[in-house]
């Protein structure tokens, strides 16, 4: 096989897969590793994929997060179907953490009949859907505001979510994968995600299957911080079954 071919085969294999290593790599196409670090090198000036610390090479796309306006309306109805299952896990007197995002803005929409529950978020869109909820009680975190997005984020939102316990924290994400975990692409939201986390007895992550298996920059929190997964009946059977050989509790509605 040419040199040309075999990179044009290694980014369509990354897209399609979204992750992988040089071993993995090597073996698939039946040369060595240093034969593959030469391909992925050329391949990255152009800008292609990209590799990451450890030898991980990732679709490019993962590492851009589309902005607000454009994730709102994306899988629009697999969102809605996750954002209910997610709040029927919800408890009369459960303490919550709603992360900011597009489908954690759909367990507020099936919280909104709901008593004796207390809601932490850092999302003005996830507080206002309970503005009129008299039987939930709202805080909001404070930080800084992401006009695109109302998101609050920064020192302030931290220093909040570190001096709470809650029950569940229900947590937003670009991209997970079964064996990097939670990763996002902005270096600046992960200590907040972190902190949700650190506060929670239980983390559960939502998430479309569209961002199954994909690797971005930075590190959020390894598979094993994963109590429960919620996400599209549209994964595949293979997607899911990774997830729960790592001992994740996987729902897929």
């Amino acid at each position: 096989m040419l040199a040309a071919e075999r990179k044009m085969r290694i980014v369509e294999l990354v897209k399609h897969q979204h992750v992988a290593t040089v071993s993995d790599l090597a073996k698939e196409f039946q040369v060595h590793e240093a034969t593959i670090r030469r391909d992925l090198a050329e391949i990255e000036q152009e800008g292609l994929l990209k590799r990451t610390h450890g030898g991980v090479i990732v679709d490019k796309g993962a590492n851009i997060e589309p902005s607000f306006s454009e994730r709102v309306s994306d899988q629009l109805d697999q969102k809605a179907r996750i954002g209910k299952k997610a709040a029927s896990l919800i408890e009369d007197g459960d303490h919550v953490i709603i992360d900011s995002g597009t489908t954690t803005i759909h367990i507020a929409r099936h919280l909104v009949n709901r008593n004796n529950i207390t809601v932490v978020t850092n999302d003005i869109n996830v507080a206002a859907e309970l503005r009129d909820s008299q039987g939930i009680t709202v805080i909001v975190t404070g930080g800084t505001l992401y006009h695109s997005s109302f998101m609050l984020n920064g020192m302030y939102t931290d220093a909040l979510l570190k001096s709470l316990h809650v029950q569940k924290a229900f947590i937003g994400t670009p991209a997970i994968h079964p064996v990097h975990g939670l990763t996002h692409p902005e270096a600046q939201l992960v200590p907040t995600k972190q902190s949700m986390i650190q506060s929670a007895q239980e983390i559960i992550v939502v998430a479309d299957d569209t961002k199954i298996g994909k690797v971005s920059l930075h590190t959020v929190a390894p598979i094993n911080s994963v109590h429960t997964f919620i996400t599209g009946s549209e994964a595949s059977e293979s997607q899911m079954k990774l997830f729960k050989d790592s001992g994740v509790h996987l729902i897929t509605v």
